[in-house]
């Protein structure tokens, strides 16, 4: 076939003088195959070529569903009955499922249909589907004269753009039509019986720099991670060790005096194990923690509940670094008595639904500092301090709730883009509840803080979809081009100013 195309095209550069675009000119014949041919009669300086792209857009399945049934807003239009009744939402709900959620939307942006209490009533009485007559344009002409018209039905995933390589051909310094077979090497055999004499040998490029080898990059993720981790090592922070990533209940909820029947406990919040589904043991003080959630101590009632052993081994996908912190308090407790500051940078995992701003899966940045005498203007003093090194110097802190921290903080910063109050962190204090039953001494107090890594990336980097940034959508020329990430002020207040995702 290889030769049989070489000579086509010679014989018809011969007929012709050129080729427009091997496209049309070879139809039956795939884009790669035709450029191995001509590469090869470029070689020999027989032809010249250029290569042609052409993009069309193509529908998708969904976007075919609206060509043949109209549009899901359209049908949403159509499903509401005229007159003042209209149609429950409950009832166009049961009927119509995804597309009553995906169209009644767009039905109410178009002002084609109105809410009128618990119904849906219509506000005129007819419509013309602009959607499936785009579409259709699309399906007929590859293409769309609107560029508007073609963003919105690729935003909507109703279409999808292709690309078709081709080529113009013409004839080169030494065309023509007879096809010899170029040596590629000088052989022995070739010396010996003169034959290299008449050989027509394949050019070598000596100018040609070769193919540069790929070396490694850095995801962004760890380019803001190694940021700050230097922060958190310039305060006098130890690293405490995350490869843990199944935790028992007890670790991940009920050492931090979280209640058994808590939501966050339920399974459409957490990744609970089906292999191995729980703990062989649990620690050795498990049944203080035990005491402490049923009756109480340190100061409080309790949750009054009966606690169960069983629950507390059931194994999870951590769903905070948190659990991490507990063992870790743990474990100094076991020591005699010293102030500690931990910090950790990791992954939870957590039962979410997928979207533009949240993934089941991202990175936790968290720290918390031991010692006697702490207080909540400790902690405050501290994340002054703390957050002055990523520029950011308003803060604002309110009171808020979590079943390990009393009291609690959410943590503002005034965004000067935005010209409001954003929400950047979350902190709090410990509550005996659960260092004490850990072996903390009395008198030693521990202040926790946390934000997320992913929110913070995306807002340096320019991503607006979390996907693009962690996942196999991640373009890899966008790894592989980002200079090294500083945190200095100017990145701080466009970047953590508006870090919105939180370490709850």
């Amino acid at each position: 076939m290889s030769e049989e195309l070489k000579l086509s095209i010679l014989n018809k550069l011969e007929s012709e003088n050129s080729i427009a675009d091997t496209k049309t000119a070879f139809v039956d014949v795939s884009p790669e195959t035709i450029l191995g041919a001509l590469k090869s009669l470029e070689s020999q300086e027989k032809v010249n070529y250029k290569t042609l792209t052409t993009e069309f857009w193509t529908i998708e399945a969904e976007g075919q569903d609206q060509i043949d049934n109209g549009s899901y807003e359209a049908r949403i239009f159509y499903a509401v009955p005229a007159g003042e009744e209209g149609i429950t939402i409950a009832e166009l709900n049961s009927k119509y499922g995804k597309v009553a959620n995906l169209g009644q939307g767009k039905a109410f942006q178009n002002k084609w249909v109105k809410k009128n209490g618990s119904s849906i009533v219509r506000l005129v009485d007819s419509i013309v589907d602009q959607i499936k007559a785009d579409l259709e344009v699309v399906q007929a002409t590859g293409t769309h004269p609107n560029t508007n018209v073609i963003r919105d039905l690729k935003r909507r995933s109703l279409i999808k753009q292709n690309k078709v390589l081709s080529y113009s051909v013409s004839k080169g310094a030494n065309f023509s039509t007879e096809l010899r077979k170029q040596a590629t090497d000088l052989t022995v055999e070739m010396l010996q019986s003169g034959a290299w004499k008449k050989a027509e040998f394949k050019k070598f490029n000596f100018d040609s720099l070769g193919v540069n080898p790929s070396g490694g990059h850095l995801h962004p993720l760890m380019k803001v991670r190694e940021e700050f981790r230097q922060i958190f090592f310039d305060t006098g922070f130890e690293e405490m060790p995350t490869n843990e990533f199944v935790v028992s209940s007890f670790w991940n909820f009920d050492a931090l005096f979280v209640p058994q029947q808590h939501a966050a406990r339920d399974l459409q919040d957490t990744f609970f194990l089906k292999e191995p589904a729980v703990a062989t043991e649990l620690p050795e003080f498990w049944e203080t923690v035990k005491d402490v959630h049923e009756k109480g101590g340190y100061g409080s009632i309790g949750y009054r509940y009966p606690w169960s052993q069983e629950e507390a081994k059931k194994l999870v996908l951590r769903t905070h670094t948190t659990a991490v912190s507990s063992q870790m308090l743990y474990k100094l407790a076991q020591e005699p008595y010293r102030p500690a500051k931990y910090f950790s940078i990791d992954r939870v995992y957590r039962n979410e639904a997928v979207d533009a701003t949240h993934l089941a899966e991202f990175h936790q940045v968290e720290g918390i500092i031991a010692d006697k005498n702490m207080s909540l203007g400790s902690l405050i003093a501290f994340m002054d301090r703390f957050f002055q090194k990523m520029g950011i110097t308003k803060l604002r802190f309110k009171p808020a709730y979590n079943p390990y921290t009393e009291p609690s903080l959410e943590i503002f910063s005034w965004h000067e883009g935005l010209n409001t109050w954003v929400e950047i962190g979350n902190s709090g204090m410990f509550r005996p509840e659960m260092l004490r039953p850990l072996g903390l001494e009395e008198g030693v107090q521990v202040a926790g803080f946390g934000l997320s890594l992913e929110r913070p990336t995306m807002i340096k980097y320019g991503v607006d979809n979390i996907r693009a940034l962690v996942g196999h959508k991640v373009d890899l020329g966008m790894v592989e081009t980002n200079p090294a990430c500083r945190l200095d002020k100017k990145m701080g207040k466009e970047v953590f100013q508006s870090a919105v995702e939180t370490a709850n």
